[in-house]
């Protein structure tokens, strides 16, 4: 259900102001930009320090480094939804010839594929492309293992293979690919792989003095897909806004869903990477990407359980802590106003034979619920203190598909007899009868005859 944007509260954009104004004082930046995104619509912008002289504004351009990779996770996941790839297939399957021919796409978008963080040298972000005509050039022989599969190691070079990969299977450059199956669907006019004006120039900030350095742009060729999209607030704020509620015209909510997931933890805070999007939970439940290149910062984050998104920029290589300042502008507004449940409204009608489906069920003995939701779908619920609840969404052949939690991809099927009467639901082997073990005849193992008694029998 898509919600009418509402404006923030005059007191909750000081809050913001302020808090956007001490991120640019005490981080030293030339320049900071942010954006706030309610229910699909920016209700917050501000632009604070100088780019040409003027304060940036929402069409302002600045660098969004590592941001990229979501985009290019977009363009992987766009293949799998259409059937040109599975995750789980080798590299070289689509991109033979490199040191990680036997790393697997969803090994690569979600960083546990064991390979380099950066390129060899020199230093990539500071150089040319030019220097690398080659896919082969991106890892050098040695892929650096790292415990595959079981270890998120973050890797530069394994999203530019991945946007190779991309470029391959479409038979186009990975700029004109990006173009036409995201940047023009979703209207994102000012996001490109070189600046256009205006925009803000990059700088280091002299630690021990108030002095700028500037910072080289460049063409970092094959390596464009690890981090060199430029874009501005008002593009990456619709950006954020697909994230939450997708586009059939890219992706899915679905398949958003899915790479919101984390596959391998990265570390004991809680944070997270799933497929090119990093997770990093908290009250909000927030995931989205950092970036960085020289003279650059930036963040996205969006928190689907407060219907909010927040991006930020700086043209400073250091300084800003821009993680930091979009969890505080979600915390503020979540806070000050926050997000009304939607409201409940009965279904337009039902099936009598699903309605016959509701009602109390017994894995065993533990008491659980089945509710009928909109469009066919339904919900396990536990009855007692504890137990494994999810939701299941109708499949083409009659039977259900789990959404989440334990029985995500678990099929749940309403199995009955010679009559057309419903003895039991079978729930990836697990059997929910309506009565405790009863009927006996549909529980597994049998139910022992005498049936149940006392303590003292």
């Amino acid at each position: 259900m898509t919600r009418d944007p509402v404006d923030l509260l005059p007191t909750t954009r000081r809050v913001l102001d302020h808090r956007l104004a001490r991120t640019q004082t005490e981080g030293r930046a030339p320049s900071v930009a942010a954006g706030l995104v309610r229910d699909g619509a920016l209700v917050w912008s501000r632009g604070r320090g100088s780019v040409d002289g003027a304060a940036p504004t929402t069409d302002t351009q600045y660098r969004i480094g590592s941001i990229t990779k979501t985009f290019v996770a977009v363009l992987v996941l766009r293949l799998r939804d259409a059937g040109r790839l599975d995750l789980l297939d080798p590299l070289e399957t689509h991109l033979p010839g490199t040191a990680a021919d036997d790393r697997t796409v969803l090994q690569l978008l979600s960083h546990t594929a064991g390979v380099a963080s950066e390129t060899p040298p020199p230093w990539w972000e500071r150089t040319d492309g030019a220097v690398r005509p080659a896919v082969t050039d991106l890892l050098g022989a040695d892929p650096a293992e790292q415990l595959t599969g079981r270890r998120f190691h973050y890797s530069n070079p394994g999203f530019a293979l991945l946007g190779a990969m991309v470029a391959r299977l479409h038979d186009r450059p990975f700029g004109e690919v990006l173009q036409s199956e995201v940047l023009d669907p979703l209207g994102l006019r000012r996001t490109t792989l070189m600046p256009v004006a205006p925009h803000a120039l990059g700088w280091a900030v002299h630690p021990w003095a108030d002095l700028l350095l500037p910072e080289p742009t460049h063409d970092a060729g094959l390596m464009a897909p690890a981090g060199q999209l430029w874009s501005t607030v008002g593009d990456l704020s619709r950006f954020a806004s697909f994230l939450l509620v997708g586009d059939d015209r890219v992706l899915p909510l679905t398949t958003l869903e899915e790479m919101r997931e984390p596959v391998v933890p990265a570390g004991a805070d809680g944070s997270g990477y799933g497929l090119g999007l990093q997770t990093r939970g908290g009250p909000y439940g927030l995931v989205g990407h950092g970036g960085s290149m020289p003279g650059f910062l930036a963040g996205l984050d969006v928190s689907a359980e407060a219907g909010l998104a927040v991006v930020a920029f700086a043209n400073a290589t250091s300084g800003p802590d821009l993680g930091a300042l979009v969890e505080d502008l979600v915390d503020a507004v979540a806070t000050a106003e926050p997000r009304e449940p939607e409201p409940w409204a009965p279904l337009p009608d039902a099936d009598p034979e699903l309605l016959a489906l509701t009602g109390p069920w017994y894995w065993g003995a533990a008491p659980f619920a089945v509710r009928l939701q909109a469009d066919r779908h339904l919900e396990l619920v536990t009855l007692g203190s504890r137990g494994r609840e999810s939701r299941f969404r109708p499949a083409a052949d009659g039977r259900w598909t789990g959404l989440d939690a334990y029985y995500r991809g678990e099929t749940l099927t309403v199995v009955r007899d010679a009559g057309g009467d419903v003895t039991h639901l079978d729930l990836g082997s697990f059997v929910l009868t309506r009565q405790p073990y009863g009927p006996a005849e549909v529980v597994p193992g049998g139910v022992d005859p005498a049936g149940w008694r006392g303590g003292g029998r």
